[in-house]
């Protein structure tokens, strides 16, 4: 599936300077274009992968490149004021050849927070490819303004998008672990499960063809009934060593059960275990199966009980399936997207922190005001100087 990348904010434009890395190590291709979009310079001086052309600062008559410091309603307003030079930047992704976009931003700050759900909806009246988003959840112990500004841009980002892709960072800390450290490791698990997911049928000259292809109106129809979806992965180191798996394959001993009931088994894993956003399994609408690995791993048997088992836990009958031939990693995986989910405690929680934390806010401001005019309360006996 070929995308038009755009990384909205300092976590946006990290993701996608990361896809692009990981688009490289399995030569995907399917990346066609990748732009970062922020108010801060510094942001967008430190990524490595996007070229300097489509590194866009926008907002500098109102921020003057310092960023607008998590406040997200500055960051919707400077979007929508820079949408001319957001337009030009766009105008050099060669459309025509792509599937879909992707706008992929950091819910809980300000530029992305903002700007991604106005970029999402000038993108929609625009042009007629689906105009996917990967929006990122803070954690929950970032603070309370992070929390609201998630909730909010969540439930703005999800009416401008054709499907919400959601990846919760709360669920993937690690106890002992450094911000920065964090931060990196979970942005390469968020492009490994997303970039396999959307890799799958981009076939080049020289490349195994699957058994059984996914391609991208697999993935699009999957994606096509609007709302929320999240992603599992699980994975299994194997042998690769050419010769000797060439050799078992040619005398036909090597193990088709086991390559069955292995890639069974990592849909399992990968459903039931730690998804991108974490949910009821059943309240899934449809779903998507892809297994990827080196070719000889891979057969269509195991790709198809394992969707058969996906829909029997799902009850969904638009349950889809099929592999991805990777011959440059050594582990066998399968990626497993529900779409549609509904039941998310973890959206139920945002929603719940966000609704606290804004009353909070309020109460505050209001005993603020109070106390300042009582400070400056001099019951009229001091005249100001103008």
């Amino acid at each position: 599936m070929k995308l038009a990348l755009i990384g909205f904010g300092q976590a946006g434009g990290k993701v996608v300077d990361e896809f692009l890395a990981f688009d490289d190590a399995i030569d995907g291709g399917f990346v066609e274009s990748a732009i970062a979009i922020n108010s801060a310079t510094t942001d967008l001086k430190g990524l490595d992968r996007v070229s300097v052309e489509n590194r866009v600062l926008i907002g500098q008559a109102r921020v003057k490149g310092h960023g607008v410091g998590a406040d997200n309603e500055l960051g919707a307003e400077i979007a929508e004021a820079n949408i001319d030079e957001l337009q030009g930047a766009i105008d050099r992704i060669p459309v025509h050849e792509i599937d879909a976009f992707l706008v992929v931003a950091g819910m809980g700050g300000g530029t992305g927070s903002g700007g991604a759900p106005v970029l999402a909806k000038h993108l929609q009246r625009v042009y007629t490819q689906p105009v996917y988003g990967l929006g990122i959840l803070p954690g929950t112990d970032e603070g309370g303004i992070y929390t609201l500004n998630a909730a909010r841009s969540f439930r703005t980002f999800v009416d401008q998008v054709d499907n919400l892709l959601v990846f919760d960072n709360d669920a993937w800390r690690s106890a002992g672990e450094s911000v920065e450290g964090g931060y990196d490791r979970i942005n390469r698990e968020i492009v490994e499960r997303f970039g396999l997911l959307f890799a799958a049928g981009e076939v080049r000259e020289g490349d195994h063809v699957a058994e059984s292809v996914v391609d991208s109106s697999e993935i699009i129809n999957t994606l096509s009934n609007s709302g929320v979806s999240t992603v599992g992965y699980a994975s299994e180191t194997v042998e690769i060593d050419d010769g000797l798996l060439s050799s078992l394959t040619d005398d036909d001993e090597f193990d088709e059960g086991a390559a069955t009931n292995r890639l069974t088994s990592l849909v399992r894993k990968a459903t039931l275990g730690r998804l991108t956003l974490p949910c009821d399994v059943a309240s899934a609408d449809r779903g998507l199966v892809v297994a990827s690995g080196p070719p000889s791993y891979l057969n269509r048997k195991g790709v198809e009980r394992g969707r058969q088992w996906l829909e029997d836990e799902t009850g969904s009958m638009e349950i889809r399936g099929g592999d991805y031939p990777i011959t440059v990693r050594d582990e066998v995986g399968t990626v497993v997207l529900l779409s549609g989910v509904t039941d998310v405690p973890r959206i139920d929680q945002l929603q719940e922190v966000a609704i606290e934390a804004q009353e909070t806010t309020a109460d505050v401001q209001a005993t603020a005001d109070e106390d300042f005019a009582s400070l400056m309360d001099t019951g009229d006996e001091l005249d100001a100087l103008f």
